[in-house]
């Protein structure tokens, strides 16, 4: 793996971390894979499947965007909780299958001034 790559992916994690409150056990569930793993990640010694770094790079866009809005503390909570503008389902659960583009919907409502 490329040293650029390998430097992506630690900034992306510690974007996630720090920006959104996660921890690595939260990106290992969010990834399905061991925090050992991600902790390989971090120091380049792996690289993502291609499918968690699409998890990831969304986590990393998700958490951008709802800085904004909210505190590293407001920011897990808000990706951890229900929400019923998701159909009462988790931001980070939708992230983890994919379907961001829900998420991303409930955002572009908060941009517009809406309530979330």
């Amino acid at each position: 793996m490329s040293n650029s790559t390998a430097n992506s992916i630690a900034r992306s994690l510690e974007e996630i971390e720090q920006a959104g409150g996660l921890r690595g056990t939260d990106i290992a569930n969010l990834t399905q894979v061991s925090k050992a793993t991600v902790s390989r990640w971090r120091t380049g010694l792996a690289r993502p499947q291609p499918r968690n770094e699409m998890v990831l790079s969304d986590l990393v866009y998700v958490v951008r965007r709802l800085q904004d809005y909210y505190t590293e503390e407001e920011i897990r909570t808000w990706l951890y909780s229900r929400h019923p503008q998701l159909g009462d389902e988790r931001a980070v659960d939708l992230i983890h299958s994919g379907r961001t583009i829900d998420v991303l919907n409930v955002l572009n409502r908060l941009d517009s001034d809406g309530y979330l």
